[in-house]
């Protein structure tokens, strides 16, 4: 039975927290991948001091979860916790956390890959950078969309 979670939060998380509450009472796993993304102090300008992400609550948690079910059907995952953060974010702090649990390791790889490339280019989460320059909407990244094209060419 797969345990799944999906959370759009201000709060920060801890990783390893998580993966525990995931894979509790569980002894059927032989595989966990997980996934933490930061806020970097660069990205398309240097010297970023802050971070805001914004979404639009409900609609980004179905999105979120319709990603999971698109990986359910390609891999056998048995647990799966998907966490992203809203708010204003410093350099260095967490922002999305994907754990990916599976009886083999070869289906958790990619589910976790594929969790976050679809999640890069399907959440609707929008990213404010602030930097002593000034504050931008950071665009979407052609390489992202790149990323996610491949699993439409690849089968599981």
């Amino acid at each position: 039975m797969l345990r799944s979670q999906v959370r759009v939060q201000e709060e920060a998380f801890d990783p390893g927290a998580e993966q525990q509450l995931l894979l509790a009472g569980r002894s059927d796993i032989g595989a966990v991948v997980s996934f933490t993304g930061l806020v970097r102090d660069f990205n398309e300008r240097p010297e970023v001091t802050a971070l805001t992400l914004e979404h639009y609550p409900g609609m980004t948690e179905v999105a979120l979860a319709q990603i999971i079910d698109e990986a359910r059907e390609r891999w056998p995952i048995d647990a799966v916790s998907i966490i992203h953060r809203v708010g204003r974010l410093a350099p260095g702090d967490p922002i999305v956390l994907v754990v990916v649990a599976s009886a083999h390791r070869r289906a958790a790889f990619e589910a976790c890959e594929f969790l976050m490339d679809y999640l890069k280019t399907r959440a609707p989460l929008w990213k404010k950078e602030h930097t002593a320059s000034g504050d931008y909407w950071v665009s979407e990244r052609e390489q992202d969309h790149h990323d996610a094209q491949r699993w439409e060419r690849e089968s599981p």
